[in-house]
């Protein structure tokens, strides 16, 4: 057995931590010579007592204060340790095997594996990485030729020419429009005119895979008359029925007023004490506007076949089509109280029924308008009115969603892509739809065969709403609706007997009224365009004194409605 091996005698040192300074002193000490050694209090931390890993050469690497203590690099009691460390080689650097089974490299594993990523977000992705190039494929073609205006600088015209002799009375920022709010009772029926055919149930199952070709009805006529050509509202103006008179497509536009983009105008005649709205012949509010409140601007080209104009009319045709071709055309209809009052006799008139309905507006003043309902069903022995409409697709490179890919899919997504683009024209009829009680509306999907050819279409799919719970989604208010139309007739029942129109100004958000002529519009009142320089133009802002006199003291007066 060999010798044991001896310790020493380690010296006790009451003074503090570590060897006494008396033994080191005196040399007695065992330690061996020469050993550095790194002093502490008790408040200190110990971290390690001796660290193998460290490489103090790396100068790449930071350095840790409170790592000091293990560099000797510096001592001279190792002066060959540099030249080691230096010279020194893992013989073999690769980290040691691992097994490849067992719960813990199961585990493991697990965590690295990459997450499942949800299909929507993929998709979602792809498609924010095509509106980029998008756009950015826009902006080298505006930047490729400097000289040409940039299309997002165009500039809308307003629907009218301004004339000179026109006064202007009001201009109402829409900003005072979104506080109104206004309650009316349920309206009441004075007549129905016309005939409904009933609405064909297979169109609701249509899908893109089974698309079915637009039929185009060019023996059926369609009218849209204005509010002073309706023999019956003539004839109800004579019976003193009501104050006001209006149709639903005046209604629905200032309704709406708040969500339009485009100009429009509406005229208001004043006769005795009753008033009357009225559009223009080849007025803007008989078309449909096409991405109105779109972000992306269209061709500013009036003949080209994506430019606002070219759209709209478009849209009208696809409309007057998509509400025929979707009825039940066996003869069998619904007839009501009179004819149709705008058909001659013999004449083949498109499926449709007018309900002249009043509301009661204040406890003297009461409003009859004439709305329209497009088609009937059949449901649990119950008879329900449909009003029908068709959203287009004209090329989607614009939408940047597909129709023909998206409809089966992801519809929320499309729907909520047409609110965006057209919220003015959507909520307009869906207010029709209010106007007319009708108990659901349909909306057609009809898109064009190819982007480039706007004469032939298809329909993609149909979907039905109830226009109250419609009119949630796109937060449309009833109240504010008709706060917007009890303001605008108090203002018109304030003014003078005559003739006026109610503007929108093309580039900002609010109305104008102008006092016009009593033969303005009519078909012996020559209006000859008038160069855009030579137009009166709105009163510019901050204007005082003597400048602000020439615009016939006009301000912006907020309007309040009492409940």
């Amino acid at each position: 057995m060999g010798k044991a091996f001896d310790v020493g005698a380690v010296p006790f040192n009451s003074d503090g931590w570590g060897p006494p300074e008396t033994a080191a002193a005196g040399g007695s000490s065992n330690l061996p010579l020469n050993v550095p050694f790194a002093p502490f209090s008790r408040s200190d931390k110990l971290g390690r007592i001796a660290d193998w890993t460290r490489n103090f050469n790396n100068p790449t690497r930071s350095k840790n204060p409170a790592d000091s203590v293990f560099d000797f690099t510096n001592d001279d009691s190792f002066p060959a340790s540099a030249d080691d460390d230096a010279s020194f080689r893992l013989v073999d650097g690769k980290p040691p095997p691992r097994p490849k089974f067992g719960p813990k490299w199961r585990f493991q594993q697990q965590r690295q594996l990459p997450q499942r990523r949800d299909e929507e977000v993929e998709a979602r992705k792809r498609e924010q990485e095509k509106e980029r190039a998008r756009r950015d494929r826009l902006y080298h073609m505006n930047r490729s030729n400097p000289n040409a205006p940039r299309r997002e600088a165009a500039v809308f015209k307003s629907s009218v020419d301004i004339q000179p002799e026109w006064n202007m009375h009001d201009q109402i920022p829409f900003s005072t429009f979104s506080k109104l709010s206004f309650t009316v009772p349920e309206p009441e029926d004075l007549l129905l005119c016309g005939a409904l055919e009933y609405y064909d149930r297979s169109y609701d199952r249509i899908t893109p895979k089974n698309e079915r070709r637009l039929e185009r009805f060019k023996n059926r006529n369609f009218f849209k008359v204005t509010t002073t050509d309706d023999p019956v509202i003539r004839r109800l103006a004579n019976e003193d029925k009501a104050t006001v008179f209006a149709t639903d497509t005046i209604l629905s536009t200032l309704m709406c007023a708040p969500r339009s983009v485009y100009s429009w105008d509406i005229v208001v005649q004043r006769v005795g004490n009753k008033l009357f709205f009225d559009k223009r012949d080849g007025s803007q509010l008989d078309l449909l506007s096409v991405h109105e409140t779109s972000q992306e601007p269209l061709p500013e080209a009036k003949d080209d076949i994506n430019s606002a104009h070219s759209l709209s009319v478009e849209a009208a045709y696809i409309n007057q089509n998509f509400s025929q071709q979707v009825l039940i055309r066996d003869g069998n209809k619904v007839t009501f109280d009179e004819a149709n009052p705008f058909a001659n006799e013999g004449e083949e008139v498109a499926s449709v029924a007018y309900r002249y309905r009043r509301w009661k507006l204040d406890d003297d003043m009461y409003l009859v308008a004439r709305c329209e309902v497009h088609s009937v069903v059949d449901v649990n022995k119950q008879r329900s009115f449909l009003t029908l409409n068709a959203l287009n697709e004209f090329d989607p490179k614009y939408s940047g969603v597909d129709w023909r890919q998206k409809l089966e899919t992801q519809r929320g997504a499309v729907l909520a892509t047409e609110l965006k683009n057209n919220a003015n024209k959507l909520a307009k009829w869906t207010a029709q739809a209010l106007l007319a009680s009708a108990d659901m509306m349909k909306l057609g999907y009809v898109s064009r065969i190819h982007p480039r050819d706007h004469f032939n279409h298809v329909i993609l799919a149909v979907v039905g709403y109830k226009p109250r719970d419609f009119a949630a989604q796109i937060n449309l208010n009833t109240a504010n609706m008709w706060g917007i139309v009890k303001s605008i007739v108090d203002l018109c029942m304030k003014l003078n007997e005559g003739k006026y129109v109610l503007v929108k100004d093309p580039s900002k958000p609010q109305v104008r009224i102008y006092e016009v002529p009593a033969d303005a519009f009519e078909n012996d009142y020559v209006e000859e365009p008038l160069p855009e320089d030579e137009q009166v133009q709105p009163p510019a802002e901050g204007t005082e004194g003597a400048e602000a006199a020439t615009t016939n003291d006009v301000e912006d007066k907020p309007i309040d409605v009492q409940a």
